[in-house]
């Protein structure tokens, strides 16, 4: 359950199969209605605080067996981030197009419910396997270490995460991945990294996408670029459009390079195994 929305009180699903996760007793908040305001009722700020810690802890353990599997296989994984409708899945089947042949790679798919980006993903030509999070907003890494263990994944290859449209949440979960890569549409506020800075800070590379659009649209990408560095100075950027191509080569050539680097960098597992949830 995550403490900051309160979400993930259903049931995960991978692949179609039910995600079994363990629940302590007394995890649940319980609130008091009195007219048009809302009281917590029995639960303190400190015990608020505790539980979120708690979760995060796990799920940092969960991620860092995920991030030396990855290592050891020399995986470069990326987790792919945004608010719904930034493109994201239009943006994987064209990398994937683009990739094909050149570099293995598989797709881990989040959303709530449905496995209709999963399907455009495997009709791209990649494996893919989809994580329904129910009421969840967003993947965690027990659920990614158990996908990465259904895909069997190559070793020297490379992983796409995408996960739950939200800007909030996910960026407080480590998955595992080498990079969170944010991806703005400009069909969204230039304002968006202000209003999230979580999500900007955390990541390492923004794509501003569906640039194409920028002629038709009262969008200034130079201040979205400029909040965005404000919120985080070393954020990379690439400008790009998944329909007219613009900004692609420079995308995958980013890609490939952390491929490489991936595969350089192998650090091999202690124990021998996967070490996944």
């Amino acid at each position: 359950m995550c403490m900051t929305c309160g979400c993930g009180n259903g049931q995960a699903l991978i692949g179609g199969q039910a995600l079994r996760q363990q629940r302590k007793a007394g995890g649940a908040l319980r609130f008091r209605v009195h007219k048009a305001d809302v009281q917590a009722a029995e639960v303190s700020v400190s015990r608020i605080v505790k539980l979120e810690q708690d979760l995060l802890a796990k799920n940092n353990g969960y991620a860092e067996a995920n991030r030396r599997y990855l290592s050891a296989q020399g995986i470069f994984a990326l987790n792919l981030v945004s608010s719904p409708g930034s493109g994201k899945t239009a943006l994987l089947v064209k990398t994937i197009e683009a990739l094909h042949g050149q570099q293995p790679l598989a797709v881990i798919e989040g959303d709530q419910q449905t496995d209709n980006d999963a399907a455009r993903i495997r009709a791209a030509g990649a494996p893919a396997i989809q994580i329904n999070t129910g009421k969840g907003c967003h993947l965690d890494a027990q659920m990614v270490g158990q996908a990465m263990q259904r895909l069997d994944l190559q070793d020297d290859s490379l992983l796409l995460i995408e996960n739950v449209g939200n800007l909030v949440c996910p960026a407080s979960f480590d998955l595992g991945e080498a990079h969170k890569v944010v991806i703005l549409s400009v069909t969204e506020g230039e304002d968006k990294p202000l209003k999230y800075p979580d999500m900007f800070r955390a990541a390492d590379l923004m794509l501003l996408n569906k640039c194409d659009l920028l002629p038709h649209l009262d969008f200034d990408a130079g201040l979205a670029i400029e909040y965005a560095r404000r919120i985080n100075p070393e954020l990379q950027v690439i400008r790009i459009s998944a329909t007219s191509g613009a900004g692609m080569a420079e995308w995958l050539e980013w890609i490939k390079d952390g491929c490489r680097n991936a595969v350089a960098a192998k650090i091999p597992s202690p124990a021998g195994g996967r070490g996944l949830g």
